[in-house]
């Protein structure tokens, strides 16, 4: 390594190496320049490895503007360069460290007018970027928005932005995402050549560009390639099994002398549906010959029981799916993993509230316990249970079931249809579809009340009379019929029906093709809305259950600084990953919940594998899975089998509780 003259080198506090790190960790802190791979398991202290890295770089000479520090979040960079400063003396201002847009922009300023991009561009965000791509579509095909089955700009976006981060054809997406829309790719690709194009002229950019800018530089002009290059001695890279084709090539570009180090866990890749590419880490050593590989095994979080319970996950993976490794233990002895096998979701929502309770007479605090689910809707019935008995909980992954957009949305259709003198949910609804804000849908719902009474009809039946469709603006006339077609539906359906047939019926109608067009995670939002004919059955009349959906979405969710200190965590598994919690629930572990449905269909079950790992790896001290035998898919209920992930495990690796349910079922 390169030594600095001795009056440029800083005075740096001393640091034993050797006594604050373990051995897996000290040999990766200390190894030679080259590449290598660092295969940091759960727990395993991967920050610390890292942190300890860089100050090592530093402490042997090598210049801070010659180590690059790219990471996938702001937090995670901040914190590593803050550590570094405390351990070195030197300024986080000195180094290359953050995330890829970051890193990205910063090189983008200095050398962006090589490709046309000036000093003083701008970064849309993703509202804005959204919003000129829907100008370009209009400009390029006027009526393509307005077209009933076409997808809406936010779900292009998407789409798109899904493609230039896996480097695949726009046009491949397209047909991949709408199969059954004939010329979508072509069009797909006009659109996106638009909104580039326009993008460049205005100067702005949006995130996806700062990488795709950033590589199209290094690629088109080699000496700028080799300024940065020859400038970063040392490239270390975080979380290495979630970066994307376009991320890995950037790296590639910097590191055409191998001098990489990626510091990651391919068992915890777990973002692949949002562009992570698991053949990044798996493939390491063989685009980079001669790289050492370093596995830091010793986990400093969970107990040996729940470790063994996660080794066994991963020993189901398939060969060759996966790099060896077996978490060991530094804590002493706790409990077995349980299993909890409960009627239906009511009983497993019952089950943990009990057992919080305990928890807390044994002395925990709510902020020591979290509640994972695959989905969000598994935690409905939870989420129900902790708001009757008024203890206070935090939604990591978002926003209360019961408060989500599209749960408030179809609830403003029933309670319409229940009652057409509620404006408010009249507008929550119609203000939906394309320029149509509060005081349109205040009009339309004045003139349709003056119809009906004039001539002495339904009012749900005259919104679908042409009259009402006259006063409707045009971009909203072709969906207008079968919005109106839905709530008269609903409104024939309510002195006939049970609340769960007629929630039933709803969910066929117009907002099940809106949702579609409009969110790019649309099966996910339909599992959600699916649920709420389960949890109709519940109540004899549309009256009590309207009740409820309306308090449960107004609850309020705002709470001081002190009160989140204390607080339940409910979060989905995927927004869990990086955090850790004394104590562990997880729900909903049926085949077709977890691993859901959708994955079983399509047999891409590994990845839903590894997401079990992550959930059971979060728990230090105890850990709780609940399996409901019984679930209601519409009016449907099904008996369950336990997950095939907890069928495959030895069961001498967790304990089964019978619990004797607490209601009659």
């Amino acid at each position: 390594m390169s030594d600095s003259p001795d009056h440029l080198m800083p005075a740096f506090p001393p640091i034993d190496f050797a006594g604050e790190l373990n051995e897996e960790q000290y040999a990766a802190v200390t190894a030679d320049p080259g590449p290598a791979l660092v295969l940091a398991g759960a727990g395993s202290g991967k920050t610390r490895t890292l942190t300890y890295r860089v100050a090592y770089l530093l402490h042997k000479g090598i210049q801070p503007y010659e180590i690059l520090l790219l990471t996938f979040t702001n937090k995670a960079a901040r914190e590593m360069l803050e550590r570094v400063e405390d351990l070195t003396g030197i300024s986080r201002r000195q180094l290359w460290g953050g995330t890829f847009h970051s890193i990205a922009q910063r090189i983008l300023r200095v050398h962006g007018d090589k490709i046309g991009l000036q000093r003083h561009y701008t970064i849309l965000d993703e509202g804005e970027a959204e919003s000129l791509l829907k100008n370009c579509i209009n400009s390029v095909d006027p009526k393509f928005i307005k077209g009933k089955h076409n997808p809406k700009p936010k779900v292009l976006a998407n789409m798109i932005s899904y493609a230039r981060n896996t480097c695949s054809p726009v046009s491949e997406q397209a047909s991949e995402y709408f199969p059954l829309l004939d010329g979508i790719a072509d069009k797909a690709v006009d659109f996106h050549k638009a909104y580039q194009a326009e993008k460049l002229k205005q100067q702005v950019v949006d995130y996806d560009d700062l990488l795709e800018h950033l590589l199209k530089l290094l690629k088109e002009h080699p000496e700028i390639a080799a300024l940065y290059q020859d400038r970063f001695k040392h490239i270390l890279v975080d979380e290495f099994q979630d970066t994307n084709r376009l991320q890995s090539d950037i790296i590639e570009q910097f590191g055409v002398h191998h001098q990489i180090m990626a510091v990651g866990d391919d068992a915890q890749c777990i973002y692949t549906w949002r562009g992570a590419d698991f053949d990044n880490i798996m493939r390491f050593e063989d685009r980079h010959p001669g790289a050492t590989l370093h596995k830091i095994e010793t986990n400093y979080r969970s107990t040996p029981q729940i470790l063994e319970f996660a080794n066994a996950i991963l020993a189901h993976h398939p060969s060759g799916r996966g790099y060896h490794k077996e978490l060991r233990p530094v804590k002493d002895d706790g409990q077995l993993p349980y299993f909890v096998p409960m009627m239906d979701t009511r009983g497993q929502a019952n089950f943990i509230l009990q057992r919080i309770e305990g928890l807390i007479d044994e002395g925990r605090d709510l902020s020591d316990i979290a509640i994972l689910y695959r989905a969000h809707f598994h935690a409905m019935d939870l989420q129900m249970e902790l708001s009757r008995r008024n203890i206070d909980y935090q939604i990591t992954s978002g926003v209360r079931f019961f408060e989500q957009a599209h749960i408030k949305d179809f609830t403003a259709q029933l309670r319409f249809a229940s009652n057409p003198a509620d404006t408010s949910a009249f507008a929550r609804f119609t203000t939906l579809l394309p320029k149509v804000g509060p005081k349109t849908a205040e009009r339309i719902h004045a003139f349709t009340r003056q119809l009906a009474e004039k001539e002495t009809r339904n009012f749900c039946e005259a919104l679908t009379d042409d009259k009402v469709l006259q006063k409707v603006p045009a971009s909203a006339r072709e969906e207008w019929p079968s919005l109106a077609a839905t709530i008269l539906e609903i409104n024939q359906a309510l002195t006939e029906q049970a609340p769960g047939e007629v929630v039933e019926q709803a969910l066929q109608g117009w907002y099940s093709s809106y949702i579609r067009e409009i969110y790019p995670n649309w099966n996910d939002r339909e599992d959600d809305l699916q649920s709420l004919i389960a949890f109709a059955n519940r109540y004899e009349t549309m009256e009590e259950l309207l009740a409820q959906l309306v308090l449960l979405a107004s609850e309020s969710n705002e709470r001081t600084a002190e009160d989140q200190k204390n607080c339940l965590r409910l979060t989905t598994i995927h927004q869990a990953k990086g955090l850790e919690f004394p104590v562990v629930f997880v729900l909903g572990l049926a085949d077709g919940l977890f691993p859901l449905q959708r994955t079983i269909d399509s047999g891409d079950l590994e990845e839903e594998r590894r997401l079990f790992y992550v959930a059971v790896t979060r728990a230090m001290d105890e850990l709780y899975l609940s399996y409901p035998m019984l679930n209601q898919r519409g009016q449907n209920v099904m008996r369950m089998n336990p997950s095939r992930f907890i069928q495959e495990i030895d069961p001498s690796r967790f304990e089964t509780l019978r619990v004797a349910p607490s209601r009659s079922y």
